[in-house]
């Protein structure tokens, strides 16, 4: 049982440091600027969750129209 929770526990810890990751990045290429529709709240998202593609120069534009 002690087994499960060290595992669940390591995976928690690394999750929360791969969306800390994730804010500093978006931060840093301009996400976090006027979070002002539903497109760029989804823009800011997929920043901070898929933000190892930042990295490699894409750029995530919602065009949605909201």
């Amino acid at each position: 049982m002690s087994e499960y929770i060290t595992t669940r526990t390591h995976t928690s810890v690394w999750g929360v440091v791969y969306l800390l990751i994730g804010v500093i990045v978006a931060a840093s290429h301009g996400y976090f600027g006027a979070v002002s529709s539903v497109s760029t709240l989804l823009n800011l998202l997929l920043a901070v969750l898929l933000w190892p593609l930042l990295l490699f120069g894409v750029s995530f534009n919602l065009g949605l129209g909201f």
